[in-house]
């Protein structure tokens, strides 16, 4: 039977969608189902690591109902899974009536759906708030417990590696794309720490300012940049402490159990925002140098209290 994954990734879109929907395609995989993924060729797209993962890619021109649906009705597929904030209620509605589909829907910040099964897999998901925005045949998934953690983190002891540099390792990791552009920012403000600390900073290739950032850490004795890393568990293992953006990334800084401070740079990293603010975690609405100074010493003094703060997987 097949399954079909609608995911986008580009630039301004970023990889989480890609990177979690890989996540659940191999779980299907391992039970046998064949995968195929639909997804525009946006720019700065990474197509490349969904074939490398060895699934086919139908590739859409548009983000049109009409030929995705086209696609499903020709494939046949037992279940559509779609990860995608272009795609709505109406079109989510559309799609099940003309095709009799069974379908997924991911989901990160309490929109409407109309599907058979949501998924909201975030550490701070509620699914009580799921109550009036599916119908009633919805089963919801929510929270830790249905959180999708790559291959590398679930065959991690999560035993931190020891560190025999005297200087703490910090782990710097915005966003596959750093979208914001605070990469440098970041790194200027821990300059008043760097005795103290070497910074691994983590990005990929579809970084749009990636040549910016290549030139200022060639300059750095502190700094090692980290291209398109397919080790990000070890990384984590080997850190101290880890500077993030609250999104996927921070599902698994938590399943590491690694002391972290959030930095929100997108609108829908509110709710992850609110949660982590509410548990009085480390998390900032926007960035501002002195607070991430102020922040990351208080990280420093306090570091055992942060580091015992767990979340249930």
């Amino acid at each position: 039977m097949k399954i079909i994954i609608r995911a986008d990734s580009s630039s301004s879109i970023g990889f989480g969608h890609i990177s979690r929907c890989l996540v659940l395609a191999k779980k299907y995989k391992r039970r046998g189902f064949k995968v195929l993924f639909a997804c525009e060729k946006l720019e700065g797209n990474r197509i490349n690591l969904i074939e490398e993962e060895g699934f086919k890619v139908h590739s859409l021109k548009s983000n049109n109902l009409k030929e995705f649906r086209t696609l499903v009705n020709k494939l046949n597929p037992y279940r559509v899974v779609i990860d995608s904030y272009r795609i709505d209620y109406s079109y989510e509605k559309k799609l099940k009536k003309n095709t009799k589909i069974k379908l997924l829907c991911f989901d990160d910040t309490y929109e409407k759906h109309y599907c058979d099964e949501l998924l909201n897999h975030n550490v701070c998901a509620i699914k009580k708030r799921y109550k009036k925005l599916v119908p009633k045949f919805c089963k919801v998934k929510c929270g830790s417990k249905y959180t999708l953690l790559r291959d590398e983190f679930l065959d991690s002891t999560k035993v931190k590696i020891k560190n025999d540099n005297k200087k703490l390792k910090v782990l710097l990791a915005i966003g596959g794309t750093d979208h914001s552009f605070i990469n440098i920012k970041v790194l200027q403000a821990l300059k008043v720490f760097q005795k103290q600390i070497k910074i691994s900073v983590i990005t990929t290739s579809a970084n749009k300012n990636l040549e910016k950032l290549k030139k200022y850490i060639s300059k750095q004795k502190n700094i090692e940049l980290l291209i398109n890393s397919n080790s990000i568990a070890q990384q984590m293992s080997k850190s101290d402490i880890a500077i993030i953006t609250p999104s996927v990334t921070l599902n698994e800084v938590m399943y590491m159990k690694l002391p972290f401070i959030a930095i929100k740079t997108a609108s829908n990293q509110e709710f992850m925002y609110d949660f982590l603010k509410k548990n009085k975690y480390i998390v900032l609405d926007k960035f501002i140098d002195k607070t991430v100074q102020k922040e990351f010493k208080n990280l420093i003094v306090n570091y055992k209290k942060y580091y015992n703060k767990q979340v249930k997987f």
